[in-house]
């Protein structure tokens, strides 16, 4: 199993991200009019941020991390629920054919090989069955978060958050296996003690990858913006992409 981005390190801070808005989450399960105890796979589950109120939702969850040290917290988090945890990856999920209800991807879509998961996706998935992906967004006009991009793009002059901002709409709709998506999104405010935003920080793959030696001092350097202050209020979006399989 061979898988590219390493988030050993980064676990327990990755645990103390935003949730997903919960009212979004409602509204997407109001359109693929799910029942409860339906078959839900979610992969790249790392500590169970989704599968925790795909729970709380009354469905069944199978959780695919690749991710040792990922899937133990998550383990840990969703003790005595109604889950399965694996180990194996968005293109190889080892599960069951024609199987699952919905395949659930949070913050994940963007650290696999697309294509793959599409199709890996199609398999696992029951006729007619839902493609899910979503991700977090932070307000980026936010003036707290607009000093932050600029302390990172000061350090790293081409940063990229690469296609976890992008729109996934032409790679699924390109796809022979789902219908165009539909977006659906749900915009809420956390607030967050500062050590929680700056955890949130060191779990930050995308920018560990492109800062480098660098690192360090960005999360020092995001640590001064933030001094001063007990708490932030961070505004989020949780963005979200549902697409039916055709057949």
């Amino acid at each position: 199993m061979q898988v590219k981005w390493d988030y050993t390190t980064l676990a327990e801070h990755y645990d103390q991200r935003a949730d997903y808005s919960l009212s979004a989450l409602k509204a997407i399960f109001d359109i693929m009019k799910l029942p409860q105890e339906s078959l839900i796979a979610d992969i790249g589950a790392g500590t169970g941020k989704l599968s925790l109120p795909l729970l709380g939702l009354g469905y069944r969850v199978t959780a695919v991390e690749p991710n040792d040290a990922m899937r133990a917290i998550g383990i840990q988090n969703t003790a005595g629920r109604d889950i399965e945890w694996l180990k194996a990856t968005g293109e190889d999920t080892t599960l069951s054919e024609n199987t699952f209800d919905a395949f659930t991807m949070g913050s994940s879509f963007n650290v696999v090989e697309q294509n793959k998961c599409l199709s890996e996706a199609a398999r696992v998935l029951k006729s007619k069955g839902w493609f899910v992906v979503m991700w977090n967004h932070r307000d980026l006009e936010d003036p707290i978060q607009k000093s932050i991009e600029s302390c990172i793009t000061s350090h790293i002059e081409n940063y990229d958050y690469g296609s976890r901002r992008q729109d996934p709409t032409d790679i699924i709709a390109s796809s022979e296996y789902f219908e165009t998506p539909l977006h659906v999104s749900g915009r809420f405010f956390v607030n967050m003690p500062k050590e929680a935003v700056i955890e949130a920080w060191r779990s930050h793959a995308t920018l560990q990858r492109q800062a480098g030696e660098k690192f360090a001092q960005i999360i020092s350097d995001i640590e001064d913006i933030l001094s001063g202050k007990d708490s932030i209020e961070v505004p989020y979006r949780t963005n979200i992409w549902i697409s039916q399989k055709t057949t």
